[in-house]
């Protein structure tokens, strides 16, 4: 990542914990929903397979939310076009979950699978001495 550890950590430093995680840091929080994202994206992908088009849909709705609060966690006050990038993309993943769901699309399930996925990879991979920093302010 050429933008540094700590700036991309600092991105969504303004995630807060609710509904039951409370105990999770704002990087566990965002990896959490990544997760989530993740999981119902592969349910949404094997009802539209078996033509379970009411389990499709919950699980595509429940995607898009999560995408949407990942892109609304993310902190517009940190100075990296990381930010930007990451909104834009998030936006383009909401219009192609919306776009599976309304044409039993799995290519487009799988290609935001594979975003969110290398997404979620790199996130991971922040060291912890650079989320620490992050959540500091540093």
């Amino acid at each position: 990542m050429a933008l540094g550890y700590s700036q991309g950590a600092g991105a969504y430093q303004q995630v807060r914990t609710g509904g039951g995680v409370e105990t999770a840091d704002p990087h566990g929080l965002v990896t959490m929903l990544m997760d989530g994202a993740l999981e119902r994206i592969r349910f949404a992908r094997g009802c539209t397979v078996n033509g379970n088009i009411a389990g499709k849909g919950e699980a595509i709705s429940k995607s898009i939310e999560i995408v949407g609060a990942l892109q609304a966690g993310l902190n517009h006050n940190v100075k990296t076009p990381l930010v930007g990038q990451l909104d834009s993309l998030y936006d383009y993943m909401s219009r192609r979950l919306l776009h599976a769901n309304v044409h039993n699309d799995i290519s487009a399930l799988d290609e935001v699978s594979n975003l969110l996925g290398q997404i979620r990879e790199s996130w991971v991979a922040i060291p912890v001495e650079a989320r620490q920093v992050a959540g500091t302010g540093a």
